[in-house]
């Protein structure tokens, strides 16, 4: 699937550069200064998880959380720079801790840990699909489709962990009126 995104993704770079004299609108603006700043929380949140928790499939996809932030973090924090857009500020990293030494009424449960991951990557990828559409300058919604993609792409191995765990909340189930249950 990603090779369609990819391909895509080329196409629609060679458009950019009608938009070279164009400069951002502040739409496109306050959308990459809430990113980033949705990005800067997300990561604090997820050290916090990986100091918590002590589930090995959960560490895992909480580092591979983290990578996937480092990465957008990056790619929008050069992108901004370029553009001189200021930086929002961004908190401390958390210092490791052990799992163990956290008391019984601090510490997130795995499923809460999930759970506000889960919630974290679903505010960011409509972020994204909202800023992709309201982008004028083709560079920047293809840099919000891209995030939201991979962003995607990662809550879907989210939430097949969260199933597989029982951690994943569904609402109750809709039964119109008058059909047969």
């Amino acid at each position: 699937m990603l090779n369609i995104w990819e391909t895509i993704m080329d196409a629609m770079n060679s458009q950019t550069d009608q938009d070279k004299d164009q400069p951002l609108h502040v739409g496109e603006v306050m959308a990459c200064w809430l990113y980033l700043s949705g990005l800067e929380i997300a990561k604090v949140s997820v050290q916090a998880g990986l100091n918590t928790t002590s589930d090995d499939e959960l560490k895992a996809i909480l580092e591979e959380d983290a990578k996937l932030g480092t990465s957008q973090r990056e790619r929008l924090h050069n992108f901004m720079i370029k553009e001189g857009i200021p930086l929002p500020s961004s908190p401390e990293d958390m210092p490791e801790s052990d799992p163990n030494d956290i008391p019984n009424g601090v510490k997130l449960t795995d499923d809460v840990i999930a759970n506000e991951l889960s919630l974290k990557i679903a505010s960011l990828i409509v972020h994204a699909a909202t800023a992709a559409s309201e982008s004028i300058r083709t560079d920047v919604g293809l840099l919000f489709v891209q995030f939201q993609a991979e962003k995607f792409a990662f809550a879907t191995r989210l939430k097949h962990l969260m199933r597989k765990r029982g951690w994943i909340k569904v609402p109750p189930f809709y039964v119109p009126p008058g059909s047969k249950q």
